[in-house]
């Protein structure tokens, strides 16, 4: 078999990654410079991650010595095995059908939910002048940039390579850090409401149990 026989469609490769960025940017439409910022390293992990899948598996030619040498009867050029994780440590069945596959697809899931649901809270935050604290943000005060760190989580267990792995910490940094000026931004512009909020909301997993309503805040 040809080396490029199952890669090599960048129209595809380039239809993906249009389609998930838009689908994306659907739900998270940015607001400001920080939103585009976060919005265009999420695009460029995109982007990387479809040019492996169905591009060129720069992954596999680089580990390929390896991987034949512990795993000698598998095609390694062979679409399928793109699914490193599945391959190398799931139970043998179809990787579309396996554990890793089936758990990356509700994390993305999971993450574009978590977007669509916590946009229309923010823009309307955003058009009133106040502080985003329903739906969402009643659960976790980052709920996008969440979502989009599930979305990567998940591709990374469905189809990780070394450019995305290599991207992948410094996009969750870039989010942190982003996190951290959106809130002491936020804790300048409403002060007492922000901070009352933020005692009940935690930044980033939210309690199993319901948060309380807190204290009230005078006007």
């Amino acid at each position: 078999m040809s080396p490029t026989a199952e890669y090599g469609f960048w129209l595809l490769a380039a239809a993906n990654a249009a389609l998930f960025i838009g689908f994306a940017y659907s739900f998270a439409r940015p607001l400001d410079g920080r939103d585009w910022r976060s919005f265009g390293a999420f695009s460029a992990f995109i982007v990387a991650l479809f040019a492996e899948m169905y591009g060129f598996p720069l992954t596999i030619y680089l580990l390929a010595g390896w991987l034949q040498t512990r795993w000698p009867g598998v095609n390694w050029l062979s679409h399928d095995s793109g699914h490193l994780l599945e391959m190398v440590a799931g139970p043998g069945i179809n990787p579309h059908f396996g554990l890793f596959h089936l758990l990356s697809t509700i994390l993305i899931l999971l993450g574009f939910w978590l977007i669509a649901a916590a946009w229309p809270v923010l823009y309307r935050a955003v058009r009133r002048g106040t502080l985003a604290t329903t739906g969402p943000y009643a659960r976790i005060r980052h709920p996008q940039y969440a979502g989009f760190i599930l979305i990567m989580t998940g591709f990374l267990l469905q189809w990780p390579t070394l450019v995305t792995l290599a991207m992948y910490p410094v996009l969750l940094v870039m989010y942190l850090r982003l996190a951290a000026r959106e809130d002491a931004a936020a804790a300048a512009q409403f002060g007492a409401e922000h901070a009352a909020w933020a005692r009940r909301v935690p930044s980033w997993i939210p309690r199993l149990s319901s948060p309380s309503p807190g204290p009230a805040i005078s006007p």
